[in-house]
């Protein structure tokens, strides 16, 4: 049986939008320099969303730990998949699409809606992935003010093998993670 994928985005990481409580200056999760406590984020670790798994990226000191979208070009492992899932953030709410690369040639623009991190619920059906109780301004902590990552699924309609896909053009978008889920016919295959 396939298992879900964890995609690596390492080479993808452009944003700091997560910071210790000791140093929140270096945040750049926005354009008002806020950021995520990292005291409070599963850094480096799994994590379960949707019954989806994750690898949350590890944060530190002005490093890149999100993907703020860009229209990144990201290879993924050749294979038939019926969702794309992301650990995701907006700013404010965010509408736009992904485009799925197939090895036949073909694209497919699919959407792609996510929530705002801050203090807000699902508008868009995506499930809370991580929450947090304070959020970091560049001179403090915040209390009272949460922060929110969102599990959010992409539909792969085409049953075709997907090799890419491009993110946005929308910088308002951060992706922390992605994982592939595999179609029930490659699911099932041994």
């Amino acid at each position: 049986m396939r298992e879900q994928v964890p995609i690596e985005l390492a080479a993808h990481l452009n944003n700091a939008g997560i910071t210790p409580a000791s140093d929140t200056g270096r945040g750049r999760f926005n354009v008002w320099r806020n950021s995520l406590p990292g005291e409070e984020l599963p850094l480096g670790r799994p994590v379960t969303a949707g019954g989806v798994r994750f690898a949350f990226p590890a944060a530190g000191p002005g490093r890149p730990d999100n993907v703020r979208c860009e229209g990144q070009l990201v290879t993924v492992p050749p294979g038939r998949y019926d969702w794309c899932c992301l650990l995701a953030a907006g700013e404010r709410r965010v509408e736009d699409e992904v485009a799925l690369h197939f090895a036949d040639g073909s694209v497919d623009f699919e959407a792609v809606r996510v929530s705002d991190f801050w203090a807000a619920s699902a508008v868009f059906g995506e499930e809370e992935a991580v929450a947090t109780s304070v959020m970091h301004y560049p001179q403090h902590v915040q209390p009272g003010v949460t922060a929110h990552i969102w599990c959010q699924r992409v539909p792969v309609t085409r049953r075709a093998e997907l090799r890419r896909l491009r993110l946005p053009h929308n910088v308002a978008l951060h992706v922390f993670a992605v994982t592939l889920c595999p179609s029930r016919e490659e699911a099932n295959a041994v």
